[in-house]
């Protein structure tokens, strides 16, 4: 009789992560490559390979290794990365390869002590749920009984090592106009955060008048000095006073495996992630001129939808992740799409986020116009008006996710901050509108953490609206 497991694996909104040497275990990782490696033969057969690739992340070549050999045991070709590197190129990889689909070791923006998997099919994006419940619902089986598990040698003939960022790279180049941001004598600043897009940019616009200054470019598994590699106001201190120097013309920065983008202006202003979405939305339907609609995230800006509107381009509302996103982007041949997280991906490349080609277009977008980030948000709001944002994180108890959520459900405010509440939604999370705006209430789907987000037309009515939104969670 097959004894019982509980499962240690469980997908999020993009992918499975736990803390390293706690759940995230060479064991479990095993029969989590195991566990995909069966969907991927059952779905695409095994004639076709497997990209695998790494952040910079504490063992993360070590756990991609194990997962290659899992991958070649099962009879796949494996093409693993020589070198850590941003998750969009090796969806790009997996795209110009035509593998059946790849695996990506990375936490993401995850603190140091996590790390994760993230599973691409074959088309490159997010896994959907229920390609990524089918892998999990293997699991436990595979480590009940481990004489299921297939390994080939490290040194087998099955697992080709590659560089993953020179075809990346090239693909990038063709999609924004590089020799004009290199012609542009930009002072670009980057902060890749100690992750897998450092000296990227560097690379990209080598050998122009614009020019490229890292911080935080070596590769340090700790991120000393933030809280976590997430390219948002709190954990970017260091670079803002940097940017307040005056000293450069933009500020960029990318989380730890680079799919995400955070934007400091020239006078060391964040400029959050909803702001940064309507700047390529109106980067490609303004600037550019081109047309196509526009995919958003429930946690994402109303000024992509005031935006889709003032160019007569139609606006789609998505749940939270990519594994939503990417598949409508697919679907209405959108033009862009983003969420709140500052991932944003565009037509013609990946239907996944990509923090370096989304930095790039705000390159081309400062180098076209000739006008820093604060004239070009200025551009935006005389469109859809001044938009104000804040998201509060609230780190939870274990197991304390359950009660939040019944406080949660039961909650039906009649006013928020002296707003009368018009109308509620649950497509992800807990919605409540009132005429200035938004509150939203999101429970992680990877961590024991309470996320509270508003978007108003007023900077007096954030924290008003956000202390009412703690209110009624019940959180301090």
């Amino acid at each position: 009789m097959e004894r019982m497991v509980e499962n240690p694996v469980h997908f999020g909104t993009d992918g499975w992560r736990a803390i390293i040497a706690d759940t995230f275990t060479f064991e479990n990782v095993e029969a989590c490559a195991q566990a995909t490696a069966e969907h991927l033969a059952a779905t695409y057969g095994t004639e076709r390979p497997v990209v695998v690739g790494y952040d910079t992340r504490f063992l993360s070549d070590e756990f991609a290794l194990t997962v290659a050999r899992v991958m070649a045991g099962n009879g796949f070709r494996v093409q693993l990365a020589n070198r850590p590197a941003p998750t969009p190129a090796l969806s790009y990889r997996i795209i110009e390869a035509q593998a059946c689909g790849g695996v990506v070791v990375t936490s993401s923006h995850n603190p140091y002590r996590w790390n994760g998997i993230k599973v691409k099919p074959h088309y490159g994006g997010s896994a959907s749920p229920e390609f990524v419940a089918a892998i999990e619902e293997r699991v436990p089986a595979i480590l009940a009984d481990r004489s299921r598990l297939k390994m080939a040698a490290a040194n087998g003939g099955d697992i080709e090592r590659f560089d993953p960022v020179p075809g990346y790279l090239k693909s990038l180049a063709g999609q924004v106009d590089i020799q004009r941001i290199k012609n542009a004598g930009l002072k670009v600043a980057v902060d890749p955060m100690y992750g897998a897009g450092a000296g990227l940019f560097g690379e990209l616009l080598y050998g122009g008048k614009t020019t490229v200054t890292e911080i935080h470019a070596d590769r340090n598994p700790a991120f000393p000095g933030i809280r976590a590699p997430e390219p948002i106001e709190s954990n970017l201190g260091e670079f803002m006073l940097l940017m307040a120097t005056g000293r450069y013309d933009i500020g960029i920065a990318n989380d730890g495996d680079a799919d995400r983008l955070g934007v400091v202006d020239e006078k060391g202003n964040y400029v959050d992630q909803l702001r940064t979405f309507a700047l390529l939305v109106n980067y490609l339907l303004g600037e550019r001129g081109l047309r196509g609609p526009v995919v958003k995230s429930v946690t994402t800006t109303n000024m992509a939808k005031l935006l889709a509107d003032h160019y007569g381009v139609e606006c789609f509302e998505t749940p939270v992740g990519f594994k939503h996103i990417g598949p409508l982007m697919m679907e209405k041949d959108a033009l862009i799409g983003g969420e709140e997280s500052g991932g944003y991906g565009f037509r013609g490349h990946l239907p996944e986020r990509d923090g370096i080609l989304a930095g790039l277009y705000l390159l081309d977008y400062a180098a076209a116009t000739g006008k820093p980030a604060s004239v070009l948000l200025d551009r935006v709001f005389a469109i859809t008006g001044p938009h104000y944002y804040e998201r509060l994180d609230f780190d939870l108890e274990p197991g304390s996710n359950e009660r939040v959520k019944a406080v949660l459900d039961a909650a039906n405010p009649v006013e928020i901050a002296g707003r009368p509440v018009l109308r509620s939604d649950r497509t992800d999370g807990w919605r409540f509108f009132i005429d200035d705006g938004w509150l939203l209430f999101r429970l992680s789907g990877t961590e024991p953490l309470l996320r509270i987000y508003t978007e108003v037309t007023s900077s007096t009515l954030v924290k008003p609206v956000l202390e009412a939104g703690k209110a009624i969670a019940g959180v301090a």
